[in-house]
């Protein structure tokens, strides 16, 4: 009789104790790396915001800064008006709660007799898809709040 060739049980534990060590090593690492990516699109996003604005109040200058954040974007974009400018895309333009969120983050925008507009970026899920809140405003300073509570002028300022 032939003897068959196999793993023995002891083996595949091994194996299978060898693959759950690498998984919990870089499950969190992968946890830890996305949540960074999404601060920084909220950052990115963030900056468009300023720079549309700049530009949206160039463009129509009796206006001054936008309504709102839809003002900014657009879906038709054959002839751009102050209502809907085609400076940035809507899904930016539409992050405006949490259950729509852009990379993890939403967006406030209000505007602001005194200071042009305030713009907040909040974590959807706090310590999930973020562990910063943002704020800027006309100023193009952005601040940044690292503990679970919105982001003010008063917060230290992105370098």
């Amino acid at each position: 009789m032939r003897k068959q060739g196999g793993f023995s049980l002891i083996e595949l534990l091994i194996v299978v104790a060898i693959i759950l060590i690498i998984a919990a090593i870089a499950i969190p690492n992968f946890l830890r790396a996305k949540i960074s990516a999404n601060e920084s699109s909220a950052v990115s996003s963030l900056r468009a915001v300023i720079t549309a604005e700049m530009t949206y109040t160039s463009t129509y200058p009796t206006v001054g800064f936008s309504a709102d954040l839809p003002s900014l974007a657009g879906t038709a974009c054959t002839a751009p008006t102050s209502s809907a400018a085609c400076i940035i895309d809507n899904t930016l333009a539409n992050a405006t709660t949490s259950a729509s969120p852009k990379s993890g983050y939403y967006f406030t925008y209000t505007p602001n007799s005194t200071l042009g507009y305030t713009l907040y970026a909040d974590p959807a899920y706090w310590n999930h898809s973020g562990t910063k809140h943002y704020y800027t405003d006309s100023s193009a300073e952005i601040h940044y709040n690292s503990q679970n509570q919105t982001s003010s002028v008063n917060d230290p300022t992105i370098q």
